[in-house]
């Protein structure tokens, strides 16, 4: 999970640069484009195959992904790079709040007030971190389609952990979740209606900047995938979640060295408050499922005596 928070990071230096030279489209498609490419060779060299009995289950993660996907691509064409990497990364405190609503709806788990408070306390931190009387209109589209991002990657999150435990590879979760990708990059590009795009449908051509951006982008993005797969997969899901907070940390030391993007102390207290509450969340969630995996202790029967 540090391995795929530092290349996310990456990804993400590459997006907010290469967004000067292609639409939001084009690096949803090329960022599949790549990635298929990647992954086939992977699956060739490894002698295994793409073939899946789990195609719905692809489908549905692909649907989320490509969604959250475009939603924080779009997102760093507005904000600083640390703010918008925050907001979507408030995917597990999204996470936990949909997992604590649908166990309490369906009778299976008991009210948790500590996941409440962290829910709480974690849309605090975002008010201090976007200050709304504070930022431009065109931030404030950013920052929604951020948290609209990590909102819709907590479902991605699960499909991916779901199709983990059923068998799938991961060169063969990532592989599909590129197609989908290059699908809707290229639909949307072609057919040029979609809301959140700056370029509207014009193909850009390519220089050699644009390209390596492009080429650095999808290897990073794609190999952040794989560990990422890999670690929803094997490890400790309350761990994976905290450790992925490394990428905040990661992109603020990008911000700065490349944009200068120094936050406020105002800036930093928000950020810190949704990584404290994104762990507190993760950590009560973690507890409810322990909790409800041991099952109750049978009563001891005693055998009547006669005293």
């Amino acid at each position: 999970m540090l391995l795929a928070s530092f290349l996310f990071s990456i990804m993400a230096v590459c997006v907010k640069l290469a967004s000067d030279y292609y639409s939001t489209a084009e690096l949803v498609m090329y960022r599949g484009m790549i990635g298929m490419a990647i992954m086939f060779a992977l699956a060739r060299m490894q002698g295994g195959t793409l073939r899946t009995a789990y195609r719905w289950q692809h489908a549905w993660r692909g649907l989320v992904g490509v969604i959250s996907l475009w939603l924080w691509f779009y997102s760093f064409t507005k904000l600083p790079l640390a703010t918008a990497v925050t907001l979507n990364y408030m995917a597990p405190i999204w996470l936990a709040g949909i997992v604590l609503t649908a166990g309490w709806w369906r009778g299976e788990k008991r009210f948790e007030w500590g996941t409440v408070a962290a829910i709480i306390m974690s849309f605090i931190g975002v008010t201090v971190l976007l200050r709304p009387a504070a930022i431009h209109a065109d931030q404030w589209v950013g920052g929604l389609a951020a948290l609209a991002s990590g909102f819709i990657s907590a479902f991605a999150y699960m499909q991916v952990r779901r199709l983990g435990q059923l068998g799938e590879p991961e060169y063969r979760v990532v592989f599909y979740f590129s197609l989908a990708c290059l699908g809707a990059g290229f639909l949307a590009q072609l057919g040029g209606s979609y809301p959140i795009n700056d370029q509207a449908t014009v193909w850009h051509g390519h220089g050699g900047t644009g390209v390596m951006l492009l080429l650095v982008m999808s290897v990073s993005a794609t190999a952040a995938q794989l560990a990422m797969t890999r670690a929803y997969r094997l490890g400790n899901m309350l761990i994976n979640s905290n450790l992925q907070y490394a990428g905040i940390v990661f992109s603020s030391i990008w911000g700065v060295l490349l944009w200068s993007d120094l936050l406020d102390w105002l800036g930093w207290l928000g950020i810190a408050i949704i990584i404290s509450s994104g762990s507190a969340a993760t950590f009560y969630n973690a507890r409810a499922t322990r909790r409800q995996s041991i099952p109750a202790a049978k009563p001891v029967s005693t055998p009547n005596r006669e005293i």
